[in-house]
C-alpha cells in the first residue's frame, strides 16, 4: 500500500486530499497510468504530466522513478516564486 496525496488543483479535480492505494506499479509513471484508468476525474487530473511535479517520501522526484520501498507519493503543480 502507498499513501498518495494530491495538492492544489490536482486535489480539486480528484476530489480528495489523499488515499491509500494498492498498486503493482514499478514506477511513478506506472502508478499514474493505474490511477488514470480508474475514473475520468483521475484522467483529467493527470492529463498533462508536464504541469505536475511528484515527490516520493517528501523528496522531489521524477515520473520514471521506481516505487520500490516508497511509502508516500505526492502530486502537485510546480511551485511559483513571488
Amino acid at each position: 500500500m502507498i499513501d498518495v496525496m494530491y495538492f492544489a488543483w490536482v486535489r480539486e479535480r480528484i476530489g480528495e486530499p489523499r488515499e491509500r492505494v494498492e498498486t503493482s506499479a514499478a514506477t511513478v509513471a506506472d502508478l499514474v497510468e493505474e490511477l488514470k484508468a480508474r475514473e475520468p476525474r483521475y484522467e483529467a487530473a493527470f492529463a498533462d504530466l508536464s504541469a505536475l511535479r511528484v515527490a516520493l517520501d517528501q523528496e522531489l522526484s521524477d515520473f520514471d522513478a521506481p516505487l520500490s520501498g516508497v511509502r508516500e507519493v505526492a502530486f502537485f503543480p510546480p511551485m511559483t516564486g513571488g
